[in-house]
């Protein structure tokens, strides 16, 4: 099935056949912009409403602007940008909430979409009558949301409450049902807007399992979220969205890093420069600049390979080129996945550093290596204050890598190990 949005004036923008005959692409958006009209305060909407041919009282804001790519049917999709960057627009577009002013968007299946919280229930209703009028929307015949029902009460686990209207659950039990309802009816395409945060963390995990299961049989998902860890873990793909445009699009890792370069060109009032050869990218004013970093293992010799629980160094070798009151120097280990696995720096660490002109700084951070059994990168930064929002001086995304290949003692399971005892006694 497919179907097609139309512009505002109730017209097919373009023959949508050429896309949907590609049997792959589930999702395909060309030219799709969006604008509102914005007034200074209510007279003027009136004024011009009544002189429609006359003097405009009204600038118009561009929510999407020539917005256009293709989402591929088993594809994950992540779509990160700063709030008010287009996001939920064009969701809403997508799931057919909303119609752009120009452009077109082209679904080639079924969508079944969990946008911000609230949207698509009725507050007055119960859980169970929200759950039929859903499913009616979607087409659903009573018989055959009968058939689901149980999955929907099984997965949503809310109790009794499911007979009580929406208006009195929490954020958490209404995502529960929202999400649980969204999945079940079988749909092609999820869109899913950062809905999921307020769920528990063992919701949380349901939902992931749930959307990797969705992924494996060939269902495409659009996904919006501010958590970049769960990005990188579900998407295929990112788009990186800037005041209403597609700014960046590829692998999470790269979008991701890119995302953070911008943020902090936005931030810094000096001017920001950015350099990149093959996965590394290096970034900031270079007030203070990253010259060397090495991983030691135990024995205080640099190598890429180690066994997990070992006492291992991060030095970080830098120069200051102006004197400087507050550098703060920071590491970061990712896994394969690009997630997040352990980070600190000096601010945390509660040592205030001071530059000079032209000097040369060499930092070194030892710490047990408890982490499991994979591959990993380093990331490296030096930043005024905690963050790289304020100053970044110089930011180094996967400066270097490394793997773990064993473990030193215990055999354990997971990313990181924790210290246990463990105590045995017959009660």
């Amino acid at each position: 099935m497919s179907s097609i949005i139309t512009d505002s004036g109730g017209h097919d923008v373009m023959n949508q056949r050429s896309l949907t005959s590609v049997s792959d692409v589930a999702i395909s958006v060309e030219n799709l912009t969006k604008t509102y009209r914005l007034y200074t305060n209510s007279f003027d909407r009136l004024k011009e409403s009544l002189h429609p041919f006359g003097k405009k009282y009204h600038h118009d804001f561009y929510a999407l602007k020539d917005v256009s790519f293709q989402i591929r049917k088993g594809d994950t999709v992540g779509i990160i940008g700063r709030n008010g960057s287009g996001k939920s627009t064009l969701l809403k577009i997508i799931a057919g909430v909303i119609t752009p002013s120009s452009g077109s968007v082209t679904v080639n299946g079924k969508i079944s979409a969990l946008l911000e919280l609230g949207t698509g229930f009725n507050p007055e209703l119960t859980g169970i009558e929200n759950v039929y009028f859903n499913g009616t929307l979607m087409g659903y015949t009573r018989e055959e949301i009968d058939a689901r029902l149980d999955n929907i009460l099984s997965f949503a686990d809310i109790g009794e409450f499911v007979y009580q209207p929406v208006k009195t659950y929490s954020s958490g039990m209404f995502v529960r049902l929202a999400f649980s309802v969204s999945i079940s009816v079988e749909p092609d395409i999820l869109i899913v807007d950062e809905a999921l945060s307020v769920g528990d963390a063992y919701f949380q995990q349901k939902c992931m399992k749930k959307l990797g299961d969705f992924k494996e049989a060939g269902g495409a998902i659009v996904f919006v979220s501010h958590d970049l860890n769960a990005v990188k873990y579900l998407c295929d793909e990112s788009i990186l969205m800037i005041r209403g445009e597609v700014s960046e699009s590829g692998s999470p890792e790269i979008v991701i890093n890119r995302y953070n370069y911008l943020l902090a060109k936005e931030s810094d009032k000096e001017a920001i420069r950015y350099e990149s050869s093959n996965k590394t990218s290096s970034y900031g004013n270079f007030k203070v600049e990253i010259e060397e970093v090495q991983v030691l293992n135990e024995h205080g010799i640099k190598s890429q390979i180690f066994i997990s629980g070992e006492k291992v160094k991060v030095r970080v070798c830098l120069k200051a080129h102006e004197q400087l009151h507050n550098l703060v120097v920071g590491i970061l280990i990712r896994d394969k996945f690009g997630q997040d696995i352990f980070g600190t720096n000096t601010y945390h660490m509660q040592k205030v550093i001071s530059t000079d002109t032209g000097k040369m700084y060499q930092f070194e951070f030892s710490f047990a290596l408890n982490i499991g059994i994979g591959k990993y990168t380093l990331t490296v930064a030096a930043v005024k204050d905690d963050t790289h929002i304020d100053e970044c001086f110089n930011w180094c995304d996967d400066i270097c890598n490394f793997e773990v290949v064993s473990v030193k003692d215990n055999y354990f399971i997971g990313i990181s190990k924790l210290d246990v005892n463990l105590d045995v006694k017959e009660v």
